[in-house]
């Protein structure tokens, strides 16, 4: 029988009803009305007549077809071994393999905690698609090994992104966690990971731990200086904004009826624009100043000029005649209630985005867009002045009882 070649095999044309062009050994094309083309083998087995379904042209050249045509007869004669069986096998294998990928596994993890939020879970959902699934979503979970996973951590370090590291580590650490307990997994590679991921050096700053935050308080409402200063404590210490952000606030900056204080891309060690909700506290704050620099451009002006903001060692100075030298800085404010803030429970994102930490990418500066999570930040920003008002009205409450 003639062979057929690579152009007869491209230059066949469809017709009314299917045909079928032969290469010998049981190997055809069959050409579908349609022009869809598809290569088939025919062989016997046990008597009967079975056929090999082996792929579709062109993605399965003429040399391909002949290639694993070859290796079933060979396998049929020599083992006597079924190659349509043997590919069924194969195809559920692939599917039961899918069923237990880490992409699968990872988003069954995730619709089984009802727990979340529907802001939480789409956070958690998209953090995995983009800095996980690409390289190990298609891998059954119970293959993956922690030099592979460590790899996937490293792509996220690479982007100076070490925060976000940090919790694609964790949230992969419970999908494994899951697989194992479902049955599907034996180990869970990332606790092999402990102390394998960049930290970031941090220089720390002076700030006052929780149960010394009332005698804080107390000392700023009492504190004899300007009122511009110890106005600007309080507005710190409500906002726990940067002290430069806060110095050079200006008046046309703060939204009063949308209760937002807008601070411009331009003020911002991110470079990026950054959304602070208003308290109620923060807007009686901000109409006392009224009184005093309303008339001007700043919000908080220097003692010497109107036109400059209030100097960068005021309100230090103020905490230092306060006894709390090298024991509290303005911007130790931020550290005091990022951890209480965690301590309460609130949502972590949250939290990092009011503190307007921002990664120095532009992919990532785009998803961290600076008016993320802003409703759970209303709600943050209101209970944090009224939880400080509390410790002021305990401290006030206090000295009444004793003097009584």
């Amino acid at each position: 029988m003639k062979k057929l070649t690579a152009i007869a095999v491209r230059q066949a044309k469809p017709r009314d009803r299917d045909w079928k062009l032969s290469d010998g050994h049981g190997l055809y094309l069959l050409v579908k009305t349609n022009g869809a083309k598809y290569w088939r083998m025919k062989y016997r087995l046990g008597g009967k007549e079975k056929l090999l379904s082996i792929g579709v042209y062109p993605d399965y050249s003429l040399e391909e077809a002949r290639q694993i045509a070859g290796d079933a007869r060979r396998a049929l004669k020599k083992d006597n071994r079924d190659p349509s069986a043997e590919k069924q096998a194969e195809k559920l294998n692939r599917i039961k393999v899918s069923e237990n990928s880490f992409q699968i596994i990872a988003r069954e993890w995730a619709e089984n905690n009802k727990q979340w939020s529907d802001s939480h879970y789409h956070r958690v959902v998209t953090s995995l698609e983009k800095d996980a699934f690409p390289s190990i979503g298609t891998r059954p979970i119970s293959e993956i090994t922690p030099p592979e996973l460590l790899a996937v951590i490293r792509k996220v370090e690479s982007r100076d992104a070490l925060d976000v590291a940090s919790r694609i580590l964790q949230r992969c650490g419970s999908v494994f966690r899951y697989a194992i307990q479902t049955g599907r997994a034996i180990s869970n590679p990332a606790t092999e990971l402990k102390g394998a991921l960049k930290t970031r050096k941090v220089q720390h700053v002076a700030s006052v731990p929780r149960k010394e935050l009332p005698g804080l308080i107390q000392a700023i409402e009492n504190y004899d200086g300007s009122p511009i200063t110890t106005n600007a404590l309080r507005l710190l210490m409500y906002t726990f904004v940067r002290p430069g952000e806060l110095r050079g606030a200006m008046w046309k900056e703060f939204n009063i009826a949308d209760a937002e204080w807008r601070i411009p891309a331009e003020r911002m060690k991110m470079d990026t624009e950054h959304i602070v909700p208003l308290s109620r506290q923060v807007l009686e704050v901000l109409n006392n100043m009224d009184s005093i620099s309303g008339d001007n451009e700043l919000v908080f002006h220097g003692e010497r000029s109107r036109k400059n903001p209030m100097s960068e060692n005021t309100m230090t100075y103020a905490l230092y005649r306060m006894g709390y030298k090298r024991r509290a800085t303005p911007h130790g404010f931020r550290a005091t209630a990022s951890s209480i803030l965690n301590e309460e429970g609130f949502n972590p994102d949250a939290i990092e985005r009011q503190l307007s930490h921002t990664e120095r990418n532009s992919v990532r500066s785009a998803y961290t867009h600076h008016a993320r999570y802003l409703d759970e930040r209303r709600t943050m920003m209101q209970w944090w002045a009224d939880y400080l008002d509390s410790l002021n009205s305990n401290i006030v409450l206090m000295k009444t009882t004793a003097i009584s």
